[in-house]
């Protein structure tokens, strides 16, 4: 190896030693960015060119779990969400996913598609609880913000706003 290849390799080396988890998380979201979530919303269809119609409880769901990811985003993003805040943030989402399977009310079409959303959820609260030591935490984040995205792009909510990607705050 050239002695400068060499500095610059062992250079990146000590920055990946410094700060692998930051590292692996940024690696990570921009992964998540260029490839999308990759899970199940990617099976994710159009009702004939129309997004498939919400009810009360689905589009309060959704908001409330938005919110929630919102709130500790900038935290996430800047690789400095602890475990516990993880877990935390896990435990609002999972309430939100709860309520909405216990009380809405899709055509079946609609609640099929519905479905790839909320195990995306399921999987991103699973992953946040490092119930997976394979994963990263902030690979649950990914997942629950793909599935956030998906919502807006693929169901009928008026009050959505289109998500701003993932960036420093």
């Amino acid at each position: 190896m050239k002695p400068m290849n060499l500095v610059a390799t062992l250079a990146s080396l000590a920055l990946l030693a410094a700060a692998p988890e930051r590292a692996l998380a940024q690696h990570e979201h921009q992964q998540h960015e260029m490839h999308g979530s990759g899970g199940a919303v990617a099976q994710l269809q159009l009702q004939d060119d129309r997004k498939w119609q919400t009810d009360a409880a689905l589009r309060l769901g959704m908001a409330n779990i938005r919110a929630a990811f919102d709130a500790d985003h900038p935290a996430i993003h800047a690789g400095k969400q602890t475990d516990a805040q993880y877990a935390a943030l896990a435990t609002r989402i999972d309430q939100q996913v709860k309520s909405i399977v216990a009380n809405c009310r899709l055509p079946a079409d609609a609640d099929a598609n519905l479905h790839l959303i909320v195990a995306d959820l399921l999987q991103g609260i699973s992953l946040m609880r490092g119930e997976d030591p394979a994963r990263l935490r902030h690979d649950g984040a990914a997942l629950i913000h793909g599935a956030l995205n998906a919502y807006g792009k693929f169901f009928d909510d008026p009050a959505w706003k289109p998500d701003a990607p993932m960036r420093e705050q």
